[in-house]
């Protein structure tokens, strides 16, 4: 089967309501006459709506923004289980590729496996103006993962990562299992996304959770010291756990990235 085969995915599945991806145009006006794109990418087993509030505050400021629902996510466990990082990237990649041609600067923010994505998306397009992650997962120290390849074919799913939140009353909305063959799929795209890290020379903004009960405390040095940029910065967040963008520092993600998206992008 060729590569292009394999990323195509005709299953009809009913989609969840919450996982319609997110979209507003550029706003000129309210950026200097310049057309500015952000890219936000969802994490795994997740759907855009953990992240609109995100593109919605955005989009006020007058960004052009997308938020793709990833394949396999907003529908069922199983048929993510079908699915592989080499479809989550194709859409994201996608997505890029429209705002590249539609904006004059373009930046790209993801969050857990979303911000790994975009780490890939910036070793592999240069012209991208910065990057932020919120708790992206590149390395783990959680013993199973070296038993996955194993366990993908004895067990379908291990219980779900969804609602790590620690604000009350907030609902992620994913998936109540974690689908091992894709979950696997995604920790076999990490050497790779870490072994480019040095590509990656555009500014940085990187928020993390003190308390994550999701994505440990690996993949934080990995980024940070990995990545060639000279100007990275690393914003704690206090009061939230892994889903950080519908938690109680959500305000704060979404000032500091305005704030950063603005800077990077202004005119030479």
């Amino acid at each position: 089967m060729s590569p292009t085969a394999r990323l195509v995915h005709t299953a009809a599945m009913t989609i969840h309501p919450l996982a319609t991806p997110y979209s507003a145009p550029a706003r000129p006006e309210l950026t200097g006459g310049r057309r500015i794109g952000v890219l936000l990418s969802h994490g795994f087993t997740g759907q855009p709506a953990s992240i609109t509030p995100w593109g919605q505050a955005l989009a006020e400021k007058g960004y052009a923004v997308e938020v793709p629902r990833l394949p396999g996510h907003g529908t069922t466990w199983q048929e993510l289980n079908t699915l592989r990082w080499e479809h989550w990237y194709a859409e994201v990649s996608q997505a890029l590729d429209r705002l590249v041609a539609e904006n004059d600067a373009v930046v790209v923010g993801g969050l857990s496996m979303g911000g790994a994505l975009v780490l890939r998306l910036a070793e592999e397009h240069p012209e991208i103006a910065g990057v932020i992650v919120v708790n992206p997962a590149v390395a783990s120290k959680r013993l199973d993962v070296k038993l996955l390849p194993v366990l993908k074919h004895l067990v379908g799913s291990f219980p779900g990562i969804a609602n790590d939140i620690k604000k009350e009353g907030v609902e992620e909305h994913g998936y109540t299992k974690t689908p091992l063959k894709a979950i696997h799929s995604f920790m076999q795209a990490w050497p790779i996304i870490i072994a480019d890290l040095p590509k990656i020379t555009m500014p940085v903004l990187y928020f993390r959770s003190t308390e994550d009960h999701v994505v440990d405390e690996a993949s934080q040095p990995l980024i940070t010291s990995g990545v060639s940029s000279r100007d990275v910065t690393v914003v704690p967040l206090a009061n939230s756990y892994h889903v950080a963008t519908l938690d109680h520092d959500a305000p704060l993600i979404f000032a500091d990235s305005a704030e950063f998206i603005a800077r990077v992008t202004s005119a030479p």
